[in-house]
């Protein structure tokens, strides 16, 4: 079975996915945002299926842009909740590939430093599980 995808259906799932790499490399604190965002990045990149070339597109992301994390998480989470609610109606198959791609990436996000991951990322790590799964 296809699925076509629209244009805003794919911008709101890199959106999502790679608003949470950057809500990661927000809550970095003392780990390197730069790694943490580029462990990220790459993890997103293996995703497969459907939802691994919606990802693997080059075209536009959403804003990731902002002052704080919170201005950030204002778009990434209930982006993240969209993604989800989106793919359960439009490719249901596809919709735990979402999930657990966003979550191999912020996994791969705590990771990037060299000691235990920072409490302000397992917090962000938890809003953006949480957020996947309210949909």
């Amino acid at each position: 079975m296809s699925v076509t995808l629209s244009d805003q259906d794919k911008l709101t799932l890199r959106t999502a996915a790679y608003g949470a790499v950057s809500l990661m490399a927000a809550a970095a604190g003392a780990a390197s945002p730069h790694k943490v965002a580029t462990q990220g990045s790459i993890a997103l990149t293996t995703g497969t299926g459907l939802v691994g070339h919606v990802l693997a597109e080059k075209s536009s992301v959403g804003d990731m842009s902002g002052k704080s994390a919170a201005e950030i998480a204002d778009r990434v989470l209930p982006a993240l909740t969209a993604a989800m609610g989106l793919l359960r109606k439009q490719a249901p198959q596809e919709a735990d590939n979402f999930r657990s791609t966003v979550l191999v990436a912020v996994e791969a996000s705590t990771r990037a430093g060299k000691s235990e991951p920072a409490p302000t990322l397992a917090a962000m790590a938890r809003k953006i599980t949480e957020a996947l799964d309210a949909a």
